[in-house]
């Protein structure tokens, strides 16, 4: 190694440590309430299920809680709500079939599409709802 080369080696072994010596010194001490503030989380999420008074569901809410598991895709055999064609065959039964075939359970479909707590009249509406979006003019139960 020559001269220069030693003397550049030299130096930047110096700054290096110079380096490591401030970077390691004390940090600046932190009020720890402030601390605690900053990191808080913005909001809070509320995952609560709304109970909604037995008998008071409408339609569109009872197929989308419960039967558009089935009623959206396809599964099981499941007319798709909204398809016409699946649906004509069931829809030229009459309105107190398919109520009847939705309470008591059809096929693969459980009685009430297997939510027990849904009355009468719930299931009525849930058909009307499916029925009418793939075809029907049937009347649902008033709320």
């Amino acid at each position: 190694m020559n001269h220069i080369t030693q003397s550049a080696l030299r130096a930047t072994l110096v700054v290096g440590a110079a380096a490591v010596v401030v970077a390691c010194g004390k940090a600046p001490e932190r009020d720890s309430e402030e601390m605690a503030r900053a990191i808080l989380p913005i909001g809070q999420v509320s995952v609560e299920k709304v109970k909604v008074e037995p008998g008071k569901r409408s339609g569109e809410e009872i197929v989308a809680g419960v039967c558009a598991a089935c009623h959206s895709s396809g599964a099981l055999g499941a007319p798709m709500t909204g398809n016409a064609e699946q649906w004509a065959p069931r829809i030229a039964q009459g309105y107190e079939a398919l109520v009847q075939a939705a309470i008591n359970g059809k096929n693969q479909m459980p009685a009430r599409g297997g939510a027990s707590d849904l009355t009468d009249d719930e299931v009525a509406r849930a058909v009307a709802h499916m029925a009418n979006q793939s075809g029907a003019s049937f009347e649902a139960p008033p709320i």
